[in-house]
């Protein structure tokens, strides 16, 4: 069974693991906390789509889902440029913020028609 509540729940706390384990620097520790918002507002974000009080409501949060993933994949990038040695770590993230934002883009075209 597919569950993207879970999914992205588990994305959030891997983000987190991540964060914990990178060296915090006047360059990274910024690069850090965008990361970590954005990653962890993508379980956020789905939550509450699952609670939306209608159509409209609920692809705008999935949209929201979309972007924040998107956003992620930057960050990540930027984590590879500031300290190397992440970089096995952020790309497995990264591919999974990819499947993520596949998967919202799936649903909101499927919505739409």
């Amino acid at each position: 069974m597919f569950d993207l509540e879970e999914r992205t729940a588990r994305f959030g706390e891997d983000a987190i693991k991540l964060a914990n384990h990178l060296s915090h620097t006047p360059v990274s520790a910024p690069l850090i906390s965008q990361f970590v918002r954005s990653s962890t507002s993508v379980g956020a974000n789905y939550m509450e789509a699952g609670a939306a009080q209608s159509g409209k409501d609920f692809d705008h949060k999935v949209g929201i889902c979309k972007k924040e993933a998107r956003e992620t994949m930057h960050w990540l990038r930027m984590l590879v440029a500031a300290d190397s040695s992440s970089r096995t770590e952020c790309r497995v993230l990264w591919r999974e913020a990819h499947e993520l934002t596949m998967i919202f883009s799936a649903i909101l075209k499927k919505r739409r028609g």
